[in-house]
């Protein structure tokens, strides 16, 4: 009997060895999704269909920049082509571990640029769906996370990763994310409300490989409680360009060069 306990836990230990915990998936994640390449541009066009069927379209450049490695310092900036009333919009985010990120809206009605609070993260970004913190992410050490099973999601085996802030600061009490095992892609997330009700879904649409990068470049969000959705299509997607450095100030955000936004 000795003999055979031995062998079975010979057997089990690679395997346990190998096991990976939820917050490894989380991070790996987040490198997948948010850190690919030492940077990143895309044209990205946003329609917001409300529950009558209505239509509205944005049309804005994003860039994104490393300064390390995944989790590390991140900057983006993102400049609005259309609507009239959001046109020559920029958005800046600097992201630094450990810290809340801090986000600067120029908004050319007012020729003013407004820091936008911690506490407004979970705000709409420009209308939409997707809140702030949606577009350029959330500190995996900001959540506990577990994973509560592995299973199929269509064609892709996944992680079901569970994640609640730490802090009571988010208008969600958990969200539930399909990791895919192979990508590190969330292929969906699901958002409960304080009453654990589900109110929000994400879904990665369509996935495609630029310059050797698995890449969402198409994504839904969707609010069942308001009826409303949001579909972002990234086009024109490319990395390890060169983004300058000088791109991620303020006094870019009033005048941003046309080299990048282009």
């Amino acid at each position: 009997m000795l003999r055979y306990l031995i062998i079975l836990l010979a057997v089990l230990a690679p395997l346990n060895a190998s096991a990976i915990s939820p917050e490894e998936v989380m991070k790996s994640s987040q490198a997948a999704f948010l850190y690919q390449g030492k940077d990143f541009k895309a044209r990205v066009t946003m329609r917001l269909l409300s529950s009558a069927g209505s239509e509205r379209i944005r049309e804005l450049t994003m860039l994104r920049k490393n300064f390390g490695a995944a989790g590390s310092e991140q900057k983006y900036f993102i400049y609005f082509y259309q609507p009239a009333d959001v046109k020559d919009m920029t958005f800046m985010v600097y992201k630094r571990p450990g810290k809340e990120s801090d986000r600067w809206l120029f908004v050319p009605a007012l020729n003013m640029v407004r820091r936008i609070a911690a506490r407004d993260k979970s705000s709409s970004f420009a209308g939409s769906d997707f809140t702030y913190e949606d577009v350029s992410g959330r500190n995996t050490e900001d959540d506990t996370h577990v994973i509560t099973k592995e299973e199929k999601l269509g064609p892709s085996d996944c992680y079901v990763v569970k994640s609640a802030p730490k802090a009571g600061d988010m208008d969600y009490s958990y969200k539930v994310s399909w990791i895919d095992k192979k990508s590190f892609l969330p292929l969906k997330e699901e958002y409960y409300d304080k009453r654990d009700e589900l109110y929000r879904i994400f879904t990665a649409d369509e996935i495609k490989e630029i310059k050797g990068f698995p890449t969402v470049t198409k994504r839904t969000m969707k609010n069942l409680q308001s009826g409303h959705s949001t579909e972002a299509a990234f086009t024109r997607v490319d990395y390890n360009m060169g983004v300058d450095d000088s791109l991620f100030s303020e006094r870019y955000l009033k005048n941003p060069p046309k080299k990048w936004i282009e």
